[in-house]
């Protein structure tokens, strides 16, 4: 949207879209004012405040100047306040013109700290706002306590036993806890990357939506303006005037690890997230690998299978892929890796990989432990049918954890000796 002046006489209006508790207050201190500032933050419980207790819409038209007053802030900086929280998802901005300016702003909650710390977006940006010290430090305070539930029995009731139901009520439309959605907007002008292209080369309209997606997430990830995209995208035109995606992702790559002394985006080198791991107490030879899947990169995982080599752009363009694109949690993306390399040959056919990806994605997998258990169960169901949602079985082989008795103590020799493979270089 092109830019609209602020004036102090303008009014507006606060509609709260969501439930702020006092859990969403502490986040967005913790998580969310690190990225936005302090200034961004006092607009929002500014705003908040303006919402009297159990109202969800403020009772009267305040103007801008009302804001100025309160947080004693100019009306250019409370403007850039509020871009920054709308760039954030807290909330959203509606604009009338007239005599004055209408604004109409509705309020959302922030994202719970799991969704947070999945975001791959909300959780490097933070990292790179603060530093690896702050940022253990603030993880550390929404880790969840580890129980080890081994040796417990679920005793806890259900509903229908519990209570009898003596009527049918008639369902309420009652306000609930609601985010919203983000627009990722990077530093790229689409038109001046256009005109900076070379003239009659490019297909007409080959920036497509999902084209610029791609432009934009790689340049948020790999830190890219403009002109330097200009001169990637240069290299990577095809004969037909298209750009070819995959070598977009491998020219960005190169260039932030020409400029970064070979390392490449803390994407790759990410563990499975505290509060998706599993309790720790188990010392099953099934514990130990579950525990190295969550314990384990993606990359140094590969680097495992690789011998101590280093993984090759290929296979570490699909980790990306399955990162960002696919969005598969770090433990997950191992447990993938190891069925497939076992099942295929010990290759990473990437069709076979983003089939089975897709359909981990769809069915919500997020833990090792779900993982484990799906690729059995699929497994299983490939060998039943002669296709199944993953695929054909293409090798007789199965990775160690498949067996059931991996879960015991006791193991046979033959296992012991593929356990031991597996996990001698993570110890």
């Amino acid at each position: 949207m092109s830019f609209i002046s602020l004036l102090p006489a303008d009014t507006y209006t606060v509609v709260n879209k969501s439930i702020i508790t006092e859990a969403d207050r502490k986040n967005i201190i913790s998580l969310y004012e690190p990225i936005i500032g302090p200034i961004a933050v006092s607009l929002y419980f500014t705003l908040l405040r303006d919402i009297r207790l159990m109202d969800y819409i403020s009772v009267t038209d305040y103007t801008h100047h009302h804001l100025m007053k309160m947080m004693k802030s100019s009306i250019e900086t409370i403007r850039l306040a509020r871009i920054s929280l709308e760039s954030v998802g807290l909330i959203k901005s509606y604009f009338k013109e007239g005599e004055p300016n209408y604004y109409v702003y509705e309020l959302y909650s922030p994202l719970s700290p799991k969704e947070f710390f999945s975001s791959p977006i909300f959780n490097i940006t933070l990292y790179n706002n603060i530093g690896k010290t702050e940022y253990e430090l603030i993880k550390s305070e929404y880790e969840l306590p580890k129980v080890d539930l081994k040796d417990f029995e679920d005793i806890t009731s259900a509903l229908n036993e519990t209570y009898k139901s003596s009527s049918t009520l008639i369902p309420i439309e009652a306000q609930e806890r609601t985010t919203s959605n983000i627009r990722l907007e990077s530093n790229i002008d689409f038109d001046l990357l256009i005109a900076s292209m070379p003239k009659g080369v490019l297909k007409e309209n080959v920036l497509t939506n999902k084209m610029k997606d791609l432009i934009t997430q790689l340049a948020f990830i790999y830190d890219i303006d403009t002109l330097k995209m200009v001169e990637i995208l240069r290299t990577v035109i095809t004969d037909k005037g298209t750009f070819d995606k995959e070598a977009l992702r491998k020219s960005t790559r190169k260039y932030y690890q020409y400029n970064n002394s070979g390392k490449l985006p803390t994407l790759v080198y990410r563990t499975q997230p505290e509060y998706l791991k599993t309790p720790e107490g188990d010392n099953s030879p099934l514990a130990q690998i579950i525990y190295m899947f969550e314990n384990t990169s993606p990359y140094d995982f590969l680097k495992i299978k690789y011998k101590g080599g280093n993984p090759t752009s290929k296979d570490l363009k699909l980790i990306e892929t399955l990162w960002v694109d696919v969005g598969l949690q770090p433990g997950v993306i191992n447990v993938l890796i190891d069925y497939v390399l076992k099942k295929n040959n010990n290759k990473l056919n990437q069709a076979f990989v983003e089939t089975i990806a897709g359909q981990w994605k769809r069915s919500k997998v997020e833990t090792v432990k779900e993982a484990m258990e799906l690729a059995k169960k699929e497994n299983s169901k490939g060998k039943k049918k002669a296709s199944s949602t993953i695929g054909k079985v293409r090798n007789n082989e199965k990775p160690v954890w498949f067996d059931e008795n991996i879960s015991k103590e006791e193991i046979s020799d033959e296992q012991k000796q593929e356990l031991e493979e597996l996990l001698k270089d993570f110890r």
